[in-house]
């Protein structure tokens, strides 16, 4: 047995975890008590193991009502676990609080040992803005939290980043600055004085950073060397603070050997380093038997992580060592791994008109970044994990929707099968771009057929948005239909709601018919100028695509009587006129077109 529970954890539990622990070395034992004496008592003589305690903290948080946990990242050698959560301002509030709270009482920082830098057992935390909210909220949040934490907890509270309050307190590295183990005499300076709690070291709980940031990117790269300086020779080169000139020494390919260049006053000459808004150090991992080179992207559209992973490839063969792969720890942005994807995938000549997955598998493979740990897409790409519930629709197999279509349901309904018929009109032009794009009697038509895959696969994504969109757009009707009015206030209030709804379902079947006259534009161009071989599978397209157009339009004029702006209705059944005329045109050119291939 691996994992053990406990429950209870006093006198005889604990007896028992300490038996267990003895016969069973590599047994993580876990503690459940609802006595909070015991359990610290537990911890603090560590009966209960240090995942335990993670566990523990991280519970705390997660008890919160609205707060969702998408990662804890651990790293045994660094001795530092990154746990990330999402919520609203006030859960996410209430969960950092609680989770250093936690952590000061089971943590002992004068205990503490790891290779990462640190200063506190809730070393910095960070607020970053995801969704719907601003900086400037986020930046009033750290600091409503960062007084709680002084004023409640007495542990000293630094503000860093867009929350910094003095220039020299924006870098976490400045702050971090001699680390727990020299804080205690840096407070001593009345200009390190904390900007909330009080101006002594808390012994169990060092100090905290505290900030509203950018989303940062940790991110290791694996050498094929347990040589630590080299991995830190390579960094000094990568980092955007650079490094100290050195005369090359003839019998070392490591700059750290050679010696240092000095201006007239003795101070070292600097070099700045290839890439802004990167940090980077080098560290051997014993769990891993290698040096990693680690990188913190401050903001990952300055310098990308594609870029950096290249130069570091690169100067690692100009060491005689090579790059084996990398690590990433915590979650990253999509928008980064897509960039990364697309850049690898232009190295190939290859289609970028792929779908996203594949793009996202590009950039997993050509990064390495199942090298040392799993990447699993769904669980470290934080729109992924943040998103992952939102579209049950689309989560289906193709059963499942059927069978759900076919239930005795209002929704979904056809709002949401002509944005799907859409979204295979889509799928289906980007699959004959991309076999146009990588025909080699066509390489003249590739620019084209790059260009018209990426759209197509814009065009599918949007839809396949849509089909939820269009059932959640129907549910705010029903919603707002249900809203009580029984005084004038409470009727006014329920007539703007519904007239809200109901423009909104109507909104959303009118994109949906926008977007799939667009994929029959597409189509066009694809039976003239695409693979012969695929002709029918472009005719298809925009056979189902006009399908999309014909029933997104009937939901928008179903939904018209809703809404008593007469100027709206007016206005919306014309652009249906419109775009049915259009499309009906469009589609039978494309289909004339695509038999008349077929038949020669």
């Amino acid at each position: 047995m691996k994992n053990i529970y406990i429950i209870g954890i006093g006198l005889i539990g604990g007896s028992l975890a300490l038996n267990i622990k003895k016969l069973n070395p590599n047994a993580v034992i876990y503690g459940i008590d609802n006595n909070a004496e015991h359990l610290e008592e537990a911890l603090s003589l560590n009966i209960i193991d240090a995942k335990a305690k993670i566990d523990d903290i991280v519970k705390q948080m997660s008890n919160v009502q609205g707060i969702t946990v998408l990662d804890v990242d651990s790293g045994p050698d660094t001795n530092r676990t990154v746990v990330t959560i999402v919520g609203s301002p006030e859960s996410v509030s209430e969960a950092a609080f609680l989770g250093i709270k936690r952590a000061s009482e089971i943590l002992d920082m004068s205990q503490h040992s790891g290779t990462h830098p640190r200063m506190g057992a809730t070393d910095v935390c960070p607020f970053i803005p995801v969704s719907a909210v601003t900086i400037e909220e986020c930046i009033s949040l750290s600091k409503q939290v960062g007084k709680r934490v002084g004023d409640e907890l007495g542990i000293p509270i630094y503000l860093y980043e867009k929350s910094a309050q003095k220039p020299d307190r924006e870098k976490l590295p400045t702050i971090r600055k001699g680390e727990y183990e020299g804080f205690a005499e840096k407070l001593k300076d009345e200009n390190w004085k904390p900007d909330f709690g009080p101006a002594e070291l808390h012994i169990k709980a060092g100090a905290t950073v505290m900030g509203c940031r950018e989303f940062l990117i940790a991110y290791n790269i694996n050498l094929n060397t347990k040589d630590h300086r080299l991995a830190t020779d390579i960094a000094f080169e990568l980092r955007e603070a650079g490094r100290s000139k050195r005369t090359p020494n003839p019998n070392s390919k490591n700059l750290l050997d050679g010696e240092i260049v000095r201006n007239e006053d003795g101070s070292p000459v600097k070099i700045p380093g290839m890439f802004k808004d990167v940090k980077g150090i080098g560290w051997y991992v014993d769990i891993f038997n290698r040096a990693q080179i680690s990188i913190n992207f401050n903001n990952y559209k300055v310098s990308t992580i594609h870029d950096v992973f290249d130069a570091a490839c690169q100067l690692a063969e100009e060491r005689g060592i090579r790059v084996t792969g990398s690590e990433l720890v915590g979650l990253i942005p999509l928008e980064a791994m897509l960039m990364a994807g697309k850049h690898y995938l232009r190295k190939q000549n290859r289609s970028l008109g792929v779908p996203t997955a594949d793009i996202v598998e590009c950039a997993v493979q050509s990064l390495g970044l199942n090298d040392v740990t799993s990447f699993h897409p769904e669980e470290k790409i934080i729109d992924y994990a943040v998103e992952s519930d939102q579209r049950p629709l689309m989560a289906l197999t193709g059963t499942g929707f059927v069978e759900e279509l076919s239930a005795n349901s209002p929704a979904p309904g056809g709002g949401s099968v002509s944005a799907l018929a859409g979204a295979l009109g889509a799928a289906l032009s980007s699959m004959v771009a991309a076999l146009t794009h990588e025909k080699k009697e066509m390489l003249d038509s590739k620019p084209e057929m790059d260009k018209i895959g990426v759209e197509a696969q814009a065009l599918k994504d949007r839809l396949t948005f849509l089909v939820d969109e269009d059932t959640a757009a129907f549910n705010k009707v029903m919603e707002a239909n249900r809203l009580s009015a029984t005084t004038d206030d409470e009727k006014s209030i329920k007539d703007l709601a519904v007239d809200v709804a109901n423009k909104y379902a109507i909104e959303i079947p009118m994109e949906t018919a926008e977007k799939c006259f667009r994929v029959i534009e597409l189509s066009n161009i694809l039976v003239e100028k695409g693979n012969p071989n695929s002709v029918s599978d472009a005719g298809v397209a925009a056979e189902v695509a006009l399908a999309g157009v014909s029933g997104a339009c009937m939901n928008v004029l179903i939904n018209l009587p809703g809404v008593e702006d007469d100027d709206y209705c007016v206005d919306m059944r014309n652009r249906v006129e419109k775009i049915m005329e259009k499309a009906e045109s469009l589609q039978k050119i494309v289909f004339e077109k695509t038999m008349n291939i077929i038949n020669k």
